[in-house]
């Protein structure tokens, strides 16, 4: 087995001990019999879809879901057994790849069942399809009992297409306020009821759901995605959780030059940042191409245990902070995670860009490489 040897300092960690141990936390949450889900769409949130898939399932996931095709089809090539579901909408050209890989699509539309089922007639595997129900979300899904109805017979009519579940997504399960998430409960519950034959997964909750929400809403299998990183869907959620998470995710490079300007000498392009008096800067190799994107500007690092902020304009490949001292070349920074007794959360960042944490983890580009402890 050939190792993969990185020369640049810069690397995302990822705490795969961390990922089992919030599935785990999770399992002891839910009532018997009930899947988890683990969601590794968008490479796990930039975790890195494999490993944590592998970690997810090895600490009781049984099933896995992603957003594309590729992403379903880059996840069956790592593992022959699991179920994996694409949750969003699929060509009907991947119809007959999805029967042979046995990749669950979503459906949401008669239309497209009809469309597709050229592609799968012949097929040895039957297409497997859970029926998306937009209960609010206003983006996939049939929007009415009688949409749902033709769909599910439409299903029923095609050869070689079998159902297999149905399911919701909802939109407010993060916030304090129920009033909008009860009417798509009641909305989800009314078209289960309404079908002539429930489906072997019937499944709605997402992260926020699973963890703060009333458990018959859990269903058969539940949908796992941001806690299992370690990271809260919201402060709300945050506030009431029924276990603590462990992030999973840190983020750290070294100084590989470090130098003392003098008062008025300045730092980076446009000469933004102006040396008020003699100091001391050092130089990191990560920049907006890695995903520290320039608005990050002025956000604080850790070295040595102490906070220290991003000076000038954040380049495409390195940028510059201001330290109390000469440092060594090779000293650790953080960018996120914990050094010392401080830590930098995802969070942090979140709120210097204006966003939210899911985010966060995603615009670390490909060309950070994930190591796995």
């Amino acid at each position: 087995m050939k190792i993969q040897q990185y020369f640049r300092p810069t690397k995302a960690v990822v705490d795969l001990q961390a990922i089992q141990q919030n599935v785990i936390n999770l399992k002891k949450l839910l009532q018997p019999n009930v899947q988890i889900i683990a969601v590794v769409k968008a490479n796990a949130y930039g975790h890195g879809d494999v490993a944590v898939a592998k970690a997810a399932l090895e600490a009781g996931a049984t099933m896995l879901a992603v957003a594309t095709p590729d992403e379903a089809l880059h996840i069956r090539a790592h593992f022959e057994e699991p179920d994996i579901l694409i949750l969003g909408a699929s060509p009907v050209s991947f119809a007959p790849y999805a029967a042979q890989q046995r990749i669950i699509l979503t459906a949401f539309a008669s239309e497209w069942v009809q469309q597709a089922a050229p592609f799968i007639a012949d097929e040895a595997n039957p297409l497997r399809l859970h029926i998306k129900v937009d209960s609010g979300m206003g983006r996939i899904g049939v929007r009415s009992e009688q949409e749902l109805l033709d769909l599910y017979q439409t299903i029923q009519n095609t050869v070689n297409v079998e159902l297999d579940g149905i399911f919701t997504h909802f939109a407010t399960a993060d916030e304090e306020d129920n009033s909008y998430f009860d009417r798509q409960v009641q909305f989800f519950e009314k078209c289960v009821t309404a079908l002539p034959e429930k489906p072997r997964l019937v499944h709605a909750s997402n992260t926020a759901t699973s963890l703060v929400k009333d458990a018959h809403l859990q269903f058969d299998a539940v949908r796992y995605g941001i806690s299992m990183y370690g990271l809260s869907p919201s402060p709300y959620v945050e506030s009431i959780l029924p276990f603590p998470l462990q992030p999973a995710f840190s983020l750290e490079s070294e100084l590989v030059h470090v130098k003392q300007l003098q008062a008025g000498d300045s730092v980076g392009y446009g000469a933004t940042f102006e040396a008020t008096s003699d100091m001391w800067i050092g130089t990191i190799p990560v920049g907006y191409a890695d995903g520290v994107i320039r608005k990050l500007g002025g956000q604080e690092v850790l070295i040595d245990g102490q906070r220290m902020p991003i000076v000038g304009r954040i380049c495409m490949d390195q940028c510059m902070v201001a330290l109390p001292k000469a440092y060594a070349i090779g000293e650790k920074v953080t960018l996120i995670g914990r050094q010392g007794q401080d830590a930098i959360s995802m969070n942090e960042w979140a709120a210097k860009l204006e966003t939210i944490n899911y985010e966060v983890p995603c615009i670390i580009t490909a060309r950070v490489p994930r190591l796995y402890i």
